[in-house]
């Protein structure tokens, strides 16, 4: 999990709600799958249920779980790849190859396939990530040195200089479960049972308070219309 500097004061699908939250769960494709001769459109629409992102935090997948707002980095695409328009009298393969800009396609995209989400900021920089010694390279041999995919692997071998990468910080229900989760356990314990805890100056009350702090900041986090898991309010 990462955090950033405000703390939601209401529930985050209200349309008040300030789009930075104190948790956000991080996720990214490394490298972004895409083939030398492909555009961003064509790559895109590979991907019809949702880019092939993983999670980078200990929440798990998104699964099922509302996104209500989300900051995307995609890196490494240049910019005549960005678009993609089809030539005069011919019909566009998608929406996508309408689209003007990079950022309009990027857009697009991630409307499509994730509906739900409330806010999404996008940033697209030209340049990938740069792989310089010691980086270890343990890449596929389906990768060329820019980190792009290739139809077959290449006979002699190929050092990865760089790699496009899409990732994300997200604002979601998920995180509802992971902090409510992480609640109970701790409420669960008997802390004073060890004195060194509060040997270093740490009040019980200090503690209870953070604990329902914690209690409220998951709960920030809860779908509109999703009823709360039983036993949680008789903690």
């Amino acid at each position: 999990m990462s955090y950033v500097n405000h703390i939601p004061q209401r529930n985050p699908v209200s349309p008040l709600f300030p789009f930075l939250c104190q948790v956000v769960t991080a996720v990214a494709a490394t490298p972004f799958p895409m083939a030398p001769s492909q555009s961003l459109p064509d790559a895109l629409c590979t991907h019809q249920s949702g880019l092939p992102w993983s999670p980078l935090s200990s929440c798990g997948k998104q699964g099922d779980s509302c996104c209500f707002a989300q900051s995307v980095v995609l890196r490494g695409i240049a910019k005549e790849r960005l678009v993609s328009k089809p030539p005069p009298g011919c019909e566009p393969k998608s929406v996508l190859h309408m689209c003007e800009t990079g950022e309009e396609v990027l857009a697009r995209y991630l409307y499509t396939t994730s509906p739900t989400t409330l806010s999404s900021t996008l940033h697209l920089l030209q340049e990938g990530c740069q792989l310089r010694a010691p980086y270890p390279q343990f890449f596929s041999p389906l990768l060329d040195k820019r980190g792009f995919l290739l139809a077959a692997p290449t006979r002699a071998s190929t050092t990865v200089e760089s790699i496009p990468v899409i990732s994300a910080l997200q604002s979601s229900a998920l995180l509802h479960r992971t902090l409510g989760a992480f609640y109970k356990e701790l409420h669960q314990l008997d802390v004073r049972r060890w004195a060194s805890f509060f040997s270093v100056g740490v009040e019980l009350d200090d503690f209870q308070e953070a604990l329902e702090q914690l209690r409220t900041l998951s709960h920030c986090y809860r779908e509109s219309g999703v009823e709360e898991e039983s036993g949680d309010e008789e903690d």
